[in-house]
């Protein structure tokens, strides 16, 4: 069985694979089909931009293929950045990236105490296959954020997203102990009953 993986993001991809060892099935991704549509993100939901990725991917491919969108929402500033996460430096007319994103994030929090630092990981999955049937899952993760970036592991905000029950960054987490906890391994896990049968129909 294969599925493409709609990112480029190598550390996304390593997540996907880990999760998936044992599902026998075999994950390629955008390097590995040239010409590829790149998919604006132009949805205003998680499940929007995961289907136009998906739906696309798989059309191109002809193969099944996965997309997800996922964001981090933060109570105190309303669920912002959520589905803009990627984008929230950007967005507000600054450099983007990562390192962008996260100091803004820690800006805008700035004064706010610690038990009102609460958010979430979401990350929504969908599977698509050519004929335009699909399979969607969704799972989060809960935690808080930190006052300073910390740990060298991860991408995007895990620097200051702080997983209470470990008291560690995603950054501080190595890629075992996030696979068990995060909030995409947690959206591959509900997919995983259903996943073989989708593929081979």
């Amino acid at each position: 069985m294969k599925l493409v993986v709609a990112t480029q993001n190598s550390g996304k991809l390593r997540e996907y694979r880990t999760v998936l060892a044992e599902s026998g099935v075999g994950l390629s991704s955008l390097a590995d089909h040239p010409g590829a549509p790149q998919v604006e993100e132009t949805g205003d939901t998680y499940l929007a931009n995961a289907r136009l990725k998906a739906h696309a991917l798989a059309a191109f491919c002809q193969l099944p293929a996965l997309a997800d969108d996922s964001g981090l929402e933060v109570d105190a500033l309303n669920g912002l950045p959520g589905v803009r996460s990627a984008r929230f430096a950007a967005d507000a007319g600054l450099p983007a990236g990562d390192r962008s994103n996260v100091s803004l994030l820690l800006d805008r929090l700035a004064g706010v105490p610690d038990a009102r630092r609460t958010a979430r990981f979401r990350c929504v999955i969908v599977v698509a296959r050519p004929d335009g049937h699909e399979l969607i899952a969704e799972d989060t993760c809960e935690g808080r954020i930190t006052r300073a970036a910390r740990g060298s592991g991860g991408f995007g905000f895990d620097p200051v997203f702080l997983y209470p029950p470990l008291q560690r960054t995603f950054a501080e987490l190595d890629a075992a102990e996030k696979d068990r906890v995060s909030h995409r391994a947690g959206a591959v896990r509900r997919l995983t009953p259903a996943l073989g049968a989708f593929l081979s129909d």
